[in-house]
């Protein structure tokens, strides 16, 4: 009785044993994945969602080239603005914005040069004793443009020297030499003041 007893209550003991299943045998790490991996393209649409980028190409590119017109406008009108954030460096500081007033301040000869050059050029294919005085009018007028800008740089470099260091004035001289040579219209950045000095009114948007 004691040994059937004792081999009885072993049977009961296994058959109260949990039962494994299959699925727990399944590591955890994959019963947790439940889903397959997102694809790299998947990842890159997420990616491009979170930036706030369009997913269709051909609209992501018309939306950068927007921004980069708006860019360009920008700049452009803080250049011609002479808003010295958009201006090349060579245009940059208070010596070069001070020289490009004070070519732009008053009406030079030099600044027609560029339309008497190419008068001068047409008149040269005439023939006869015309040709000997075209040649003496460009003479003439060469000598007093040089004669001028002289001149201008004598005053220029006076007025540079009492205001700015020698540092700063630094290359003001050719780039006044380069903006008095050039058509007014046509000067960028474009002149803040006018002939006498009066400053410029800004045009106001409509």
């Amino acid at each position: 009785m004691v040994f059937g007893r004792s081999r009885q209550s072993q049977t009961d003991s296994l058959d109260q044993q949990p039962t494994v299943s299959e699925d727990d045998e399944v590591p955890t790490a994959q019963q947790k994945k439940g889903r397959p991996t997102p694809s790299r393209k998947d990842a890159e649409a997420n990616r491009k969602h979170a930036l706030k980028v369009p997913n269709d190409a051909k609209a992501a590119k018309k939306a950068m080239k927007q921004r980069d017109r708006e860019a360009r406008a920008e700049a452009r009108a803080g250049m011609m603005a002479g808003d010295e954030r958009f201006l090349p460096k060579r245009d940059q500081g208070p010596a070069k914005k001070f020289t490009r007033n004070f070519v732009d301040g008053k009406r030079r000869l030099s600044e027609f040069f560029v339309f008497v050059a190419v008068a001068i050029l047409l008149a040269g294919f005439m023939s006869g004793p015309a040709q000997g005085m075209v040649s003496l009018v460009w003479l003439a007028i060469t000598l007093a443009v040089a004669l001028e800008v002289v001149l201008m740089i004598f005053k220029l470099r006076r007025q540079l020297s009492q205001r700015f260091t020698r540092e700063e004035a630094k290359g003001c001289t050719l780039y006044a030499i380069l903006r008095a040579l050039q058509i007014r219209k046509l000067r960028v950045p474009p002149p803040q003041v006018r002939p006498g000095g009066e400053p410029v009114t800004p045009k106001t948007q409509d």
